[in-house]
């Protein structure tokens, strides 16, 4: 596999699938197609995990290409051990969202799964793009998608406003985001010449006031998707109205944290040391709001909304500490997400598709019939809490200690969290499932068909299997981990 431009390929088989679903004769046999793209692009995500150096701590599989050669903007991708795992965790998802979409969809099949396999080559292209202007085309391109995901094919009577809001709140957040690649650019640049790769950023310092208005205008920009508290407001209005399925994948994938990881703390890293409060006080405010208002809601969905958004604030927490445990934590707590919380969302989109509710009033007894549903269930919600044996606990683990050695009240305040989170997880889950089963679409609801099974009991075994065998991963991000700490100084 030397020479092949295999990050590059990861991108063909979607794109292909899209031209392939408006050419085949039949809309039914969209989802198909679409289904098989995946796969293929699952299949180029392993070659390149398999292709990867575990024992190089830089950028691997670099492509590069001019695009606007007049602004030194190039196609340039490639990965280290920080995005790496993202690349299958992406590809594993979505065929998730594929699959828990068989028999949902029925208006615009074509459209549908057009617009998954687009997002899911802009989601790629977030992880492995290495220019800055590449990577917010990426970052943007993501709200076409999203937003006719949602208005089309949501669940609930507002899906168009959280459609709407949704698009609005991301668009006023590129903006920051857009001017603090600007500023990098001019500032590393020589004369006419702006600079937008990130290998030269990296070994462009810029002076101290620069980097305070770089961090701050990344830390807005990103903040919007992570989300933190108070730019969150989005995210349980999408998961009450969108589908879950699509749900599933913008709490699976978080790529606001991703984006501090990779571009606003190591761009701006005396800013961001500097600023190590602010970003703890952001994880600690998301940890406690989210907990609190999960522990008020009757829903699932809306449940599993605040819930990601207190997990999320622990993942700051840990990009706060600014050393290995916590830095190696926070990439792993985002890797469980895309299982844990993305398999939530799609057991709810199973739950939804059978009773026509997620609501604790019309559930209640749900295991007496759906038992494979509530056990994949309570394991992915006790992953979400960081039960040990599971891939949540090291994750958390790791945060927690990395935080106790520089915030130790932000520390306290995210066991309460923690705590909070064992509370409103079990409270909502006894209700919905155990009990008499006394609904009517509860009674004669149908447990989990052999395509929902199968990616739920994968999703199950790599939550068990990287909770019992966590250095599988901690070994393939470490040197990568350390290189990106030798940057802060």
């Amino acid at each position: 596999m030397d020479g092949l431009p295999l990050l590059s390929l990861l991108f063909l088989p979607l794109l292909l699938g899209v031209a392939l679903i408006w050419l085949w004769p039949r809309a039914i046999g969209a989802r198909g197609i679409a289904l098989l793209a995946a796969l293929v692009n699952l299949g180029v995500a392993a070659a390149v995990l398999l292709s990867f150096d575990t024992t190089d701590a830089g950028f691997q599989l670099i492509e590069k290409h001019a695009w606007i050669p007049s602004l030194n903007i190039h196609y340039l991708v490639g990965i280290d051990g920080i995005s790496l795992l993202f690349l299958p965790a992406t590809g594993l998802l979505f065929v998730a969202v594929i699959l828990a979409s068989w028999t949902s969809v029925h208006t615009l099949p074509r459209l549908y799964y057009s617009l998954l396999l687009l997002l899911e080559t802009a989601t790629l292209g977030i992880f492995c793009a290495l220019d800055t202007i590449l990577f917010f085309l990426f970052w943007e391109f993501t709200l076409i998608p999203l937003y006719f995901l949602v208005s089309l094919w949501g669940i609930g009577p507002n899906r168009r406003h959280a459609a709407v809001k949704y698009t609005l709140v991301m668009l006023a957040g590129g903006v920051p985001l857009l001017f603090g690649f600007v500023i990098l650019a001019f500032g590393a640049g020589v004369g006419d010449v702006m600079v937008f790769d990130l290998p030269t950023l990296l070994e462009t310092p810029l002076p101290h006031d620069a980097q305070m208005l770089v961090f701050l205008l990344l830390l807005v920009g990103f903040g919007v998707k992570v989300p933190v508290f108070p730019l969150h407001t989005w995210l349980p209005l999408l998961a009450m109205e969108g589908p879950a399925a699509v749900a599933a994948i913008v709490t699976g994938l978080k790529l606001g944290a991703y984006g501090l990881i990779r571009f606003a703390v190591p761009l701006a890293p005396t800013a961001a040391q500097e600023l190590h409060w602010l970003l703890a006080a952001l994880g600690v405010a998301s940890i406690l709001f989210g907990a609190a208002a999960a522990l008020a809601q009757t829903n699932l969905r809306r449940m599993l909304g605040y819930a990601s958004l207190s997990h999320v604030g622990l993942v700051v927490l840990g990009i706060a500490s600014f050393n290995l445990p916590g830095l190696q934590g926070a990439v792993l707590q985002l890797l469980n997400f895309s299982i844990a919380s993305g398999g939530l969302f799609l057991l709810v989109s199973y739950l939804h598709h059978r009773t026509g509710s997620t609501d604790i009033a019309n559930l209640g007894g749900a295991a007496r019939t759906m038992p494979l549903l509530a056990s994949f269930f309570l394991l992915y919600g006790l992953a979400g809490m960081g039960l040990p044996g599971t891939s949540g606990f090291p994750a958390e683990l790791l945060i927690l200690m990395s935080t106790f050695q520089n915030h130790a009240g932000a520390g306290l305040a995210a066991l309460i969290g923690m705590v909070a989170g064992a509370a409103y997880f079990l409270s909502l889950y006894r209700r919905a499932f155990f009990g008499p089963a006394t609904q009517p679409s509860v009674q004669q609801a149908a447990d989990l068909r052999p395509r929902e099974f199968w990616p739920a009991l994968v999703f199950a075994l790599l939550l068990i299997g990287f909770g019992l065998w966590p250095g599988l991963l901690l070994d393939l991000l470490r040197p990568a981990a350390e290189a990106w700490l030798a940057r802060l100084g």
